[in-house]
């Protein structure tokens, strides 16, 4: 069975102004912290979410998403 396609860009929406941008995200870790760009708010992970992707983003950080696929436990959220 082939592994599922990894994707690697989210785009983050900020809470606060609307101001949406697509950003790379690390593939070994969780990003905790991102300063939007429009309005200079910084973005924290909403309880229970490991990382501002998660939060914020149209898509989940690796980690999730390779747990999602595999049925397996997030290696970031350990």
């Amino acid at each position: 069975m082939p592994e599922a396609e990894m994707t690697l860009e989210s785009t983050l929406t900020c809470p606060n102004c609307g101001h949406a941008k697509t950003e790379t995200m690390p593939t070994d870790s969780c990003q905790w912290f991102y300063a939007c760009t429009g309005c200079g708010e910084v973005l924290r992970p909403l309880e229970g979410d490991c990382c501002v992707y998660c939060s914020y983003g149209t898509v989940p950080c690796p980690p999730i998403q390779e747990a999602r696929a595999t049925g397996g436990p997030a290696s970031c959220c350990g």
